[in-house]
């Protein structure tokens, strides 16, 4: 009786030679992916952004949805809002509004110097930079948000008019505890719309941007009432500087 040998496959044997992935380099490729289209997806808003039917929210307010928690905010148009309050926060925030392309370089090299050197540092944040992080990153101060806020930011400039970006910001900023937009602020702390912001509310307005949850613009401290009247001078003096919003 004779025995027929069994032909092996040649593509069998290379399928079972093949090296299988782990398990834990799946996950990895799963991170790496999802990594990878989170850093991506803002970059594929920011010409959705650009419409202007479109009224973005902020990852606070996100946030503020996720926990169930209320907040306010009315979208105003670039032109609702009264031309004081633009030039009261740009003489605050970024003052080089107009100038620069989403970042001060020379305000943010003097800042890595002083950082370098051992010294306190001051905030380099351009408004572009504070849109990006108010809209796509979280809160948390770190390097590394510092680095994703750049290049976010010089999109933005990019593809987005200056009076669109600053629409933008003046819509999605904190103004108090589950306050959004400067109209909400305006009417929460005054009691006017946005359009009708008198060169003092405007200026204290502003000075409440970097400390939301404990400045107060409608019951000024010393020191914010101080430095509202240098941002109300400022103000006054800025038609050289805001060209790119009202020429």
């Amino acid at each position: 009786m004779t025995t027929r040998k069994r032909q092996s496959n040649p593509q069998s044997r290379q399928s079972d030679a093949r090296p299988r992935r782990s398990p834990l380099r799946r996950i990895l490729a799963w991170i790496l992916a999802l990594v990878f289209a989170v850093i991506a997806l803002p970059y594929l808003l920011i010409p959705l952004y650009a419409l202007p039917q479109l009224h973005p929210v902020s990852t606070l307010m996100l946030s503020e949805i996720v926990t169930g928690r209320s907040y306010e905010r009315q979208w105003v148009d670039f032109d609702q809002i009264a031309p004081v309050l633009v030039q009261s926060v740009m003489m605050s925030e970024d003052g080089q509004y107009c100038a620069h392309s989403g970042v001060d370089w020379e305000a943010l090299n003097l800042v890595i110097d002083d950082a370098l050197e051992g010294e306190a540092t001051r905030g380099a944040s351009t408004i572009p930079m504070q849109t990006a992080k108010n809209l796509f990153l979280p809160s948390t101060r770190s390097v590394l948000r510092k680095a994703l806020e750049i290049p976010l930011a010089m999109a933005m400039d990019l593809v987005w008019s200056k009076r669109r970006l600053m629409e933008i910001y003046l819509n999605i900023a904190e103004w108090a505890p589950g306050v959004y937009g400067v109209e909400a602020a305006a009417q929460a702390y005054f009691g006017v719309p946005a359009a009708k912001l008198s060169r003092r509310q405007a200026a204290l307005l502003a000075v409440t941007l970097p400390n939301p949850i404990k400045r107060n613009a409608a019951n000024p401290s010393r020191n914010m009432t101080r430095l509202a009247g240098v941002i109300e001078k400022r103000a006054s003096q800025s038609g050289a500087y805001i060209k790119c919003l009202y020429d």
